[in-house]
């Protein structure tokens, strides 16, 4: 029993690094979407309006299996019409994290659009006033202001990212649920397994929610909160 419980602790380190992984392709893919959306160019805008409805319009385990199985017979197509006769196989920790990465940076672009969008235009002709590069407008005052205002929904939807890597698990990938279930069927003790690993996960969110808030914290330094 002791060896299938190090096992399960040891795939949460893999599930912990498929969740960091996922929220760096999800940040970048969230600021992307946010600039587009906001770029004022119809191309663009129509792209992230595309993106954002059609992902979060599909279920997550289908966008998975999509990638993982989907995207390793267009890869193997696209290289047997190259002149290659070997078989490529999609690594299933790269499939996991670009695919979660790819379904929480639709949640991410309104997320940052929206605290874009909060901030005061007033501020950024300000920065322009005073003789500011758009770069330095960007990096000095939209960032940080955004970063303040965007993290309750990055809170959120990193909170929801780290349950949902548990779908790497249906792709071969030893992660903490897959060592769970092989745990269960080899000793028939689902309960317990399950409940460890369910556990785990609750560990990691709790701790999350404490360094979040702790951040929040720290960015809301000296702004007034308004009590209703």
């Amino acid at each position: 029993m002791d060896g299938y419980l190090l096992s399960i602790l040891a795939g949460a380190w893999l599930t912990v690094a498929v969740a960091l992984g996922s929220l760096v392709v999800a940040v970048l893919l969230g600021l992307a979407g946010a600039a587009a959306k906001l770029s004022g160019r119809r191309a663009l805008v129509w792209c992230a309006t595309l993106y954002t409805t059609l992902i979060r319009g599909i279920p997550d385990l289908v966008l998975m299996l999509l990638v993982f199985y989907g995207g390793q017979s267009l890869v193997n197509l696209a290289a047997e019409r190259l002149g290659y006769d070997g078989n490529i196989d999609v690594n299933p920790f790269v499939a996991g994290v670009v695919t979660i990465g790819f379904i929480y940076g639709a949640y991410l672009t309104e997320t940052f659009r929206g605290a874009i969008l909060a901030i005061p235009p007033g501020q950024a002709e300000a920065g322009a006033a005073y003789g500011m590069s758009p770069v330095q407008i960007l990096r000095r005052l939209i960032l940080p202001q955004m970063i303040r205002l965007a993290l309750p929904g990055l809170t959120n939807n990193w909170l929801v990212l780290v349950k949902a890597t548990a779908l790497v698990s249906i792709i071969g990938l030893g992660d903490m649920m897959y060592r769970a279930k092989q745990a269960s069927g080899a000793t028939r003790s689902a309960f317990l397994y399950f409940l460890v690993a369910a556990l785990v996960y609750l560990f990691i969110t709790s701790c999350s929610m404490i360094a979040l808030r702790a951040l929040e914290r720290r960015y809301s330094l000296g702004v007034r909160r308004v009590e209703m």
